[in-house]
């Protein structure tokens, strides 16, 4: 499954994430520029895998933090950096993981959408996109210099807001595939975007939201 993967761009995110994801890329941003502009303060921002994100998604605030796999509870100082950056002891509404590749910021979301709000500011320096899925579910977002200018639903030209994507992108749904699996394969032909599976299971600059 991991060779699978790593064979394409972002479609493998449809399959790895198949519960719900949001991708969100905006060009010409480091990853931390991309987690301030969504709320983060430096400070409050730490790496952790995709699993340490998952398992403090899905805990229940009375749980104990021993059962959380990846965290040392007896260590003070790892227990105390997640307390104060609100990653524990109550679980985030949202987690950002945020990354690079090919000259963009990208940012993954388990389960919200918080990056989606946030588009026209990430794209102050070029293009943004947004890509939510969830439950049989996908929306689309584009933004460009600061503007938003088109969001909609593949498939369903008649919820767009905005410039239809046939002309803001040169996008069109012919319904051979879902409609996330369909627009991030369009973004790997047209931006060349390529994420490594491996890097985005390792730990990536994180931010918690409540």
């Amino acid at each position: 499954m991991e060779r699978e993967y790593t064979e394409n761009g972002l479609r493998w995110l449809a399959d790895a994430y198949s519960a719900g994801f949001t991708l969100t890329l905006g060009e010409g941003l480091s990853p931390y520029e991309l987690l301030r502009h969504v709320g983060a303060q430096d400070r409050h921002i730490v790496p952790l895998t995709r699993s340490a994100a998952y398992e403090l998604l899905l805990r229940d605030r009375e749980d104990h933090i021993s059962e959380l796999a990846f965290l040392d509870w007896e260590d003070e100082t790892a227990v105390g950096r997640l307390t104060s950056t609100g990653f524990l002891p109550a679980p985030p509404g949202t987690i950002v993981r945020a990354g690079s590749a090919g000259g963009w910021a990208y940012a993954l979301e388990e389960f919200g959408c918080r990056t989606g709000q946030y588009l026209a500011a990430l794209s102050e320096r070029g293009r943004a996109f947004c890509v939510h899925s969830a439950q049989g579910f996908s929306r689309v977002s584009h933004a460009y210099r600061g503007d938003a200018v088109t969001s909609f639903e593949p498939g369903l030209p008649h919820l767009t807001d905005g410039v239809p994507a046939e002309v803001s992108l040169g996008y069109r749904d012919d319904g051979d595939e879902l409609g996330d699996v369909a627009f991030l394969r369009f973004l790997e032909s047209e931006l060349g975007i390529h994420l490594s599976w491996e890097e985005t299971e390792a730990e990536l600059p994180a931010a918690a939201f409540a």
